[in-house]
């Protein structure tokens, strides 16, 4: 191999899985970092590391890659993977990109530019508006409901669905205001809106010698506000015919662009139709290519290297295997059963699952992609997502099987996330029965119906029995009041081995931990934290109907009120963002604004009072006295 040092110009999981792979090729590797990630586990795995103020900053990476002597750059997915700007700045100071040119990018990577080839191409795309040079797009009434979204990104940022014409100017401004956060760009894209589809993607490979390849296809139906939670291939609704169109359609439209690297055609499957649209070519590594891996038993990082070095692919198209089925889930800091609200912590006991003895049985095996390790602090800097867990077996039901199994194991203390709601979608009748569609997520009746929050008791009681194996403790950790002697400087980690008797047929999750305050678990993936009783703590009452305190911790971007303003049931009181997602909070009543205690550009935290609002009658009731 020519090259011989590698800047991976990302952070977390990703950047931790392209040094796995560039060291086994033999590359030297570098790491930027923020201040944010000066001590975070893809610095420590690097062989160097490099400052930069934001992984967005053209300029600041290629300079470090130029420091680094670098001969390519990786830019794994989200950040600067898809600007076509990144690439041509790399090619001005002589670094090679891993992954297509500046040119296919700008085309392809680009959502309104992509359709537009498509659709020449042949290939059917869903209907579509452009905005106005000086506003929004001219919509007709009968065409809702739409889906905005962002033409330079991914991820299920910059996107609302709008249903009402008079609804598009706000969903238009506030995924605008996402987009230019998330990507620096706010170009915005206008589509017919599919109430139930299933979301198909091919993943195609393609070198400077002429070949191009699928690698299979990816089913990632299971969607919340657009972003992908589950993945799975190959899919399990379609047949040998819809396969072939399907590939055959990716692998045509990326050659007719010259496309090289690893990319990703998408398609939208209308389930009450059958059709299948174009939706988009994500000109990158995908989050999800851990289960194309899984069946075709290929590096797919290592084949996007060996495409940068100027190789051909080391196999053909009769060479791609398909074996058996893998389900990768999304692990994000987020409170599912709460709304999917990005949450932020330490986490002060983090344990991943692994391949144990059952899961063999059933000839499935577990891989983990991640970044978090106890002790680690979350932000809502970056996106929530914390890891991968993806479980390949010889079929879809042994494989979705060992992902609840997988799932339970996977254990993190100190922020709430979603592993809890994974396992139960997993263990669902409808994801069983391959019925999750791209909308099924985004209903709330339906959520709460099929998916309720898990019940507390049980989990309360071992939490108990932990207090009680603390107190009985006699080798010196805890003092008298079962915490560390010495100084709660960290959790009291309790194993939790012998409470099995007391909750029955319930597994037992393998620690709790303990701290002056709380008396934290994992159960059935899902995270509970209890209060300790302490007497001398005041009780504080909780706030009123009218207290409209922040949901989760972030960034004020806007107050949209004043002390004293009358406002209806449903007006927009604040906006925050936090780890590049908006939330709009409204006014719960017609009344009057009271107290704004909150103001734009402020960290907020969880829980903290940003507006309060009277009911006009109280509010009357306050003046006169």
């Amino acid at each position: 191999m020519k090259l011989s040092t590698l800047l991976i110009a990302n952070r977390g999981e990703i950047a931790l899985r392209v040094i796995r792979t560039a060291h086994r090729l033999g590359l030297s590797t570098v790491a930027v970092h923020t201040d944010i990630d000066a001590r975070a586990p893809h610095v420590r795995a690097a062989d160097r590391a490099i400052r930069i103020g934001s992984y967005l900053d053209i300029d600041e990476v290629v300079a470090a890659a130029a420091e680094a002597d670098a001969d390519a750059v990786h830019p794994g997915y989200g950040f600067l993977s898809e600007r076509a700007a990144f690439a041509e700045a790399l090619t001005r100071a002589g670094i090679t990109l891993v992954g297509p040119s500046a040119s296919v990018m700008d085309r392809m990577g680009r959502k309104d530019a992509a359709r537009r080839i498509a659709a020449d191409a042949g290939v059917p795309v869903v209907p579509s508006w452009e905005p106005e040079t000086d506003g929004d797009p001219a919509v007709p009434a009968d065409a809702f409901p739409v889906l905005v979204k962002a033409a330079a990104g991914g991820g299920g940022k910059g996107m609302r669905v709008v249903r009402a014409a008079e609804d598009l100017p706000e969903a238009m401004a506030a995924a605008r205001r996402e987009a230019a956060s998330a990507f620096g760009d706010d170009t915005m894209l206008v589509e017919k809106y599919v109430e139930h589809g299933r979301h198909l993607e091919v993943q195609v490979m393609a070198d400077a010698h002429g070949n191009v390849l699928h690698l299979w296809e990816r089913d990632c139906s299971p969607q919340r506000r657009h972003q992908k939670v589950l993945e799975e291939a190959p899919a399990p609704t379609i047949d040998e015919q819809t396969r072939r169109r399907l590939t055959g359609a990716a692998v045509d439209l990326a050659r007719s662009v010259g496309y090289l690297g690893a990319g990703t055609v998408e398609f939208l499957l209308d389930t009450a139709t059958g059709d299948f649209y174009f939706l988009e070519m994500n000109t990158r590594l995908q989050v999800e290519h851990p289960v194309t891996e899984a069946i075709t038993g290929l590096d797919l990082v290592e084949l996007q290297l060996l495409v940068a070095d100027g190789q051909p692919l080391p196999i053909g198209q009769a060479e791609v295997r398909r074996e058996g089925h893998a389900i990768e889930a999304r692990v994000y800091a987020e409170d599912a059963f709460g709304g999917f609200l990005p949450q932020a912590g330490h986490a002060s006991y983090v344990s991943w699952p692994t391949t144990d003895t059952d899961l063999v049985r059933i000839g499935a095996r577990v891989r983990v992609d991640h970044a978090l390790e106890s002790g680690q602090v979350v932000s809502t800097s970056y996106d929530p997502m914390l890891g991968k867990v993806i479980v390949h077996a010889p079929d879809r039901e042994s494989a979705r099987i060992g992902l609840v199994a997988a799932l339970e194991d996977t254990a993190i203390h100190g922020l709430t996330t979603n592993t809890g709601f994974l396992r139960a979608l997993v263990a669902s009748t409808p994801f069983r029965d391959a019925a999750v569609d791209t909308a099924w997520l985004d209903d709330p009746t339906r959520l709460a119906e099929q998916l309720p929050a898990p019940d507390p008791a049980p989990a309360r009681e071992l939490a108990a029995w932990a207090l009680h194996l603390s107190e009985r403790r006699t080798d010196g950790v805890f003092a008298s009041d079962g915490f560390r002697a010495g100084g709660p400087a960290a959790p009291v980690v309790v194993q939790l081995d012998e409470a099995v008797t007391l909750t029955g047929d319930q597994p037992s999750p393998p620690v709790a931990t303990i701290t002056p305050d709380v008396v934290e678990l994992v159960l059935h993936g899902q995270r509970f934290a209890f209060d300790r009783p302490d007497p001398a703590r005041p009780h504080q009452a909780g706030a009123g109907d009218g207290t409209i305190t922040a949901p989760m911790p972030g960034t004020v971007l806007g107050i949209e009120v004043n002390v004293g303003d009358e406002v209806v049931e449903g007006q927009v009181v604040a906006v925050i963002e936090a780890m590049k997602m908006e939330l709009t909070l409204r006014a719960p009543f017609d009344g009057t604004v009271t107290a704004v205690d909150a103001g734009p550009g402020e960290q907020i935290a969880l829980g903290a009072l940003v507006a309060e609002v009277a009911p006009l009658s109280a509010a009357g009731s306050a003046e006169s006295a």
